[in-house]
């Protein structure tokens, strides 16, 4: 097959070019080659997606089509200028795409939000945005014709976000002297992660077999105790947790999800109980796989320790900032 990447110097976009290549198709990616390098045995088309001529570099027909955009502009662009060129499109969307995050097990017959209006992007309208890009798709191609994968939290090595990275990574390296680590005391919230090497796979497969429909991509729920332990019997944590219930966490000013002082993949109960426990179930029934979560958070260590130092980080506690709150927290 011919595919073409719309990005594929990124995180995921990358993953898939590999993926592609490696099974043994042709992988051209368009991007505009500032955030990497495209895979080995990819083609690099360079091109800016806001103006239809930024794919004026493309020559011929594909097979398939990928896309990971966040933007609706560039999925206009992008139908205007490949729409009668390519007959199967890949869209990653996301699972930030619905309206309610309350609801435990939800699939993808769950309400929207409202789609983006016109072109002002920011994080805070990423759901709104990816909800634009879906229609748009929809309406343009209709719906034998396209894919859409709304994706969970993605995790692995690569995980620039620092989400995935950071328990990992902390329970392999505590910030305090004991040993010790913070802990939302978080009972009954769900956790799912998917990692982005099988999310790339089963997205290859999707264009090989010209998959369509709507999808929740993510991979089994855990409690968040579970997922905690199962990270800490991975790195070998042997030192303490001290859990925290989420009313002290606020009353501390700590975030989260995500963010400068935050606790990644702790969200406050019960507003959004179903955010990470999304069924996923009609993207197994059509061969979605995932690897344990153990070797996920392996191999996002060792990426980690590969990458980490002197790097910004985007989510989390500065070792600083968790000794000082150990000390608040016990007695």
């Amino acid at each position: 097959m011919r595919i073409l990447v719309l990005g594929g110097t990124g995180w995921l976009g990358s993953l898939l070019a590999s993926e592609a290549v490696t099974r043994g198709h042709e992988v051209v990616c368009l991007a505009r080659g500032e955030s990497g390098h495209v895979p080995d045995g990819a083609t690099l088309v360079h091109g800016d997606r806001s103006t239809v001529e930024g794919y004026g570099g493309l020559d011929g027909d594909f097979d398939a089509l990928v896309d990971v955009t966040r933007f609706p502009l560039h999925t206009r662009t992008a139908l205007e200028a490949l729409g009668s060129r390519v007959p199967h499109w890949v869209f990653v969307s996301s699972c930030s795409v619905y309206a309610d995050h309350g609801t435990p097990g939800a699939d993808e017959s769950a309400d929207l939000l409202p789609a983006l209006e016109g072109d002002e992007w920011s994080m805070e309208v990423y759901g709104e945005g990816k909800v634009a890009c879906e229609q748009a798709l929809a309406e343009a191609l209709g719906a034998d014709r396209v894919l859409l994968a709304r994706a969970g939290l993605i995790a692995g090595p690569g995980d620039i976000t620092d989400r995935t990275g950071y328990w990992p990574l902390r329970f392999a390296h505590p910030a305090s002297d004991d040993g010790a680590v913070l802990v939302p005391n978080a009972p009954d919230l769900g956790t799912q992660l998917i990692d982005a090497r099988d999310l790339a796979a089963w997205l290859v497969t999707c264009a090989e077999q010209r998959t369509a429909g709507t999808f929740n991509a993510s991979g089994p729920v855990q409690l968040f105790p579970e997922y905690v332990e199962t990270v800490r019997q991975t790195v070998g944590h042997t030192g303490p947790t001290v859990l925290v219930d989420q009313s002290w966490l606020e009353e501390q000013e700590v975030l989260p999800w995500s963010g400068d002082r935050s606790l990644p993949l702790w969200l406050p109960l019960p507003e959004y109980a179903g955010f990470m426990t999304r069924s996923s179930a009609a993207a197994e029934a059509h061969g979605l796989r995932t690897r344990t979560l153990a070797e996920t958070v392996r191999d996002g260590l060792e990426w980690e320790l590969r990458t980490g130092p002197g790097r910004a980080r985007k989510a989390g506690l500065t070792p600083t900032d968790e000794v000082e709150l150990l000390g608040r927290a016990r007695p």
